[in-house]
């Protein structure tokens, strides 16, 4: 069973996506924002990161930085799933490290697929 920490400040989106998740029987872990993201990911090693970018305090982008700079989180997948939607913002969330970025909305199928691909 994969373990997927989901990452989102608006309530609503957050549970959305753990209840995509879980219903496809996965063990679904949450965090309202940057900070918590980390705390969770140092306590509590996921197979998968689900990372809103907007997010007040410290931001996606900021998350990934860190995760990729420590060595025990360098190569955890993370995917970016977000309403930023352009494509200077796809090229910048790859070129940080993610291993993948989904707009919102999105199909629960095309969720579960990247999920899926990454653990």
């Amino acid at each position: 069973m994969s373990k997927v920490l989901v990452v989102d400040d608006v309530y609503s989106e957050l549970e959305l996506i753990c209840r995509i998740l879980r219903e496809a029987g996965m063990d679904v872990a949450e965090a309202r924002n940057g900070e918590e993201a980390i705390a969770r990911i140092r306590e509590n090693l996921p197979d998968v990161v689900i990372l809103d970018v907007i997010m007040p305090g410290m931001n996606g982008f900021e998350v990934i930085r860190e995760l990729r700079d420590d060595p025990k989180t360098k190569n955890l997948p993370v995917v970016f799933c977000s309403q930023k939607n352009t494509e200077i913002d796809k090229v910048w969330g790859m070129e940080l490290g993610a291993d993948a970025y989904l707009t919102k909305p999105f199909e629960p199928q095309q969720l579960l697929h990247i999920v899926e691909r990454l653990s």
